[in-house]
């Protein structure tokens, strides 16, 4: 039984393939299934809703991306804060199952309050997911940007 001590979020996104997204959302990163049909798919995706819906390729949208640290930033992404260590393991298993990164995993304000490690993937449908970690969750929300 799931612990819903605090609320989680559910998130509807488009597949064109939904063995596909199977394949990837439990077979690669383990996320187990929930209610299905044959146009959806709920996914646990780290305790949260998740819910894969099957469209034509033609109906899925085109990413556009924002520069962030000399990177292409999808602007439409979603992912998991993970701990430190959980952030390491799911970089070996995506290193271990081929995955491509489209932004490889690197670290962000390293050494700093605010440091971070992050990476981009897709699924096989082309969303964009991102992975990261906080050396400090406490600065999840922080605002002092000067001690970046």
């Amino acid at each position: 039984m799931t612990n819903l001590s605090y609320p989680r979020f559910h998130l509807a996104f488009p597949v064109t393939n939904l063995e596909a997204a199977r394949g990837f959302y439990c077979g690669i990163l383990g996320c187990p299934t929930g209610r299905e049909s044959d146009r959806w798919i709920d996914f646990d995706f780290f305790g949260h809703q998740l819910v894969a819906h099957l469209v034509a390729p033609e109906d899925h949208p085109a990413a556009a991306t924002n520069s962030v640290d000399g990177h292409a930033v999808p602007a439409s992404h979603f992912g998991v804060i993970m701990e430190w260590d959980q952030y390491e393991q799911a970089v070996e298993m995506m290193k271990a199952n081929g995955i491509e990164f489209v932004i490889e995993p690197y670290v962000r304000f390293e050494g700093r309050e605010g440091e971070q490690a992050t990476l981009f993937v897709k699924d096989p449908s082309g969303n964009h997911l991102e992975f990261k970690a906080f050396r400090n969750i406490e600065m999840l929300f922080a605002k002092d940007i000067e001690s970046y």
